[in-house]
């Protein structure tokens, strides 16, 4: 007797992140690009937007049968604000001096969505940046690795030279919330996707 295949994850994104992080795991997924436009309000609270960015890409690419759709979004905040993606080089090395030598948060939120059911949560990781030098942040901005990354950072890459400390998800700043979704996988699949 055969055992029927795993349904895919249905992944309502295009980073590259996720789709690494979904392939570290082990875990098959297919990718559907969100049709969701995301307008964000300089004082809206971040918890609150990554939660609702991350139902609007998941609801965006519509119920898939047996299949999951997850749907993330992340942000970089630091005084309570959003840091987006730097538009060049004098805001990539804005946000780096911002966030040198001091502690900020990288808040995820997630939605698994199928016909029966919508799970919405968020995940908060911190992160303490060393002090950096003008020649830190020279060597970093020159790498063109901040390009397209939220706070100005990517922490899989050289970006984790700028990093002191870190407390939570790892994979959460990567882009991620692996623990968060590994959880609610258990909860909801036990066992179908290898996990509990």
């Amino acid at each position: 007797m055969s055992v029927p295949p795993t349904p895919p994850i249905v992944l309502a994104s295009v980073s590259p992140q996720r789709r690494a992080i979904l392939t570290q795991l082990g875990i098959r997924f297919t990718v559907v690009s969100p049709s969701y436009e995301e307008r964000d309000s300089p004082d809206a609270d971040p918890v609150e937007l990554v939660r609702e960015h991350a139902r609007g890409k998941a609801r965006s690419v519509g119920l898939h049968k047996e299949c999951p759709v997850l749907g993330v979004d992340t942000a970089v905040v630091v005084d309570g604000r959003s840091l987006g993606k730097p538009r060049g080089v004098a805001e990539a090395e804005a946000m780096l001096e911002r966030l040198s030598g001091r502690t900020h948060e990288v808040i995820s939120g997630l939605c698994l969505v199928t016909p029966g059911w919508e799970e919405l949560h968020h995940e908060v990781t911190t992160v303490t940046f060393r002090a950096l030098t003008a020649r830190d942040l020279a060597h970093y901005i020159g790498s063109g690795e901040w390009e397209g990354r939220a706070g100005g950072y990517a922490i899989q890459g050289l970006g984790a030279s700028l990093v002191e400390h870190l407390e939570g998800d790892y994979l959460n700043v990567v882009g991620l919330p692996a623990a968060l979704l590994i959880r609610l996988l258990v909860q909801h699949f036990a066992g179908t996707y290898g996990f509990g």
